[in-house]
């Protein structure tokens, strides 16, 4: 069994319910981070897990409701390691190394942060108390900028990824795809429906796929570009014929009781799998 977290289920619009993406993939031992939004780390400690235990972290894009927690989740996965964590892996699209290298480089905007903590005596000291070891070294990180195909080879799993139907040319977009013995996950970001999402998704066991709104109103109102609502989610659903769809990325008027009913009526009409309507904090075993 595969374990994931919603950790963001929202869109760039806070509510009280629902902010910004981000998910955790827990297979055995490795955490997948997918995107890093709003208040992500601190949503990662009320899932019950700590921002040490993720070592591999993989960027859709990068919006900021997909991204802006970034420099927080860095810090402080740092801060609170003892010196001998795994060097965490980040992949993204293009932006994903400047924006790493812009945060906790050594002229990055947080080096003040990091270089504090170095060398005054109470960090050092706070450090030791941990468990760790002087001296205390600055935060490494290990950032790559990726496209379509192989992302990412582990022992247990492998990560691919396509290109997703968004914002571009001023933003690259990707949807990823991992593969288990738990089974297959794809996380499409935000997308349109494309072919090179299906094709990725193709057979598997789990596709998160955003949905903004209620297809209808979303033509209504012009924001159909670059997006997935109900029935745009079930027809990629269908056509991969993926056996589980994941409802994320879900805006504020479809979070309403009625609007919801609607659309989970809509999708049932497209897409014969289960489907889950993801709420914020939710712990799926898969």
């Amino acid at each position: 069994m595969a374990d994931l977290f919603v950790l963001g289920a929202g869109t760039p619009t806070p509510t009280a319910e629902r902010f910004g993406s981000s998910h955790v993939l827990k297979l055995g031992d490795d955490l997948l981070m997918f995107d890093c939004g709003p208040a992500a780390t601190h949503k990662l400690v009320k899932a019950g897990l700590f921002p040490t235990q993720i070592n591999y972290l993989f960027f859709t894009h990068h919006h900021f409701d997909h991204d802006i927690d970034y420099p927080c989740f860095l810090l402080c996965r740092w801060d609170q390691s003892i010196g001998q964590e795994k060097e965490l892996q980040v992949f993204g699209p293009p932006l994903t190394e400047k924006i790493t290298e812009g945060i906790i480089g050594d002229a990055g905007l947080f080096s003040h942060d990091w270089k504090a903590r170095v060398n005054h005596p109470l960090s050092q000291q706070v450090y030791v108390n941990r468990g760790g070891t002087l001296p205390r070294l600055p935060p490494k990180v290990s950032a790559r900028d990726v496209g379509s195909g192989l992302v990412y080879s582990a022992d247990d799993w492998v990560v691919t990824a396509a290109p997703a139907d968004h914002v571009q040319p001023w933003l690259d977009s990707l949807a990823y795809r991992v593969e288990c013995d738990e089974g297959s996950f794809v996380f499409t970001g935000d997308t349109s429906p494309c072919d090179s999402v299906v094709k990725l998704a193709k057979d598997a066991d789990v596709m998160l796929c955003m949905c903004w709104d209620d297809q209808e109103v979303m033509q209504q109102n012009g924001e159909f570009q670059g997006q997935c609502g109900t029935t745009g989610a079930a027809e990629m659903a269908q056509a991969a014929q993926v056996k589980k769809l994941v409802l994320v990325h879900i805006g504020p008027h479809l979070s309403q009781e009625e609007p919801m009913n609607k659309g989970l009526r809509d999708i049932e009409r497209i897409y014969d799998g289960k489907v889950i309507f993801s709420r914020e904090l939710e712990h799926l075993v898969i």
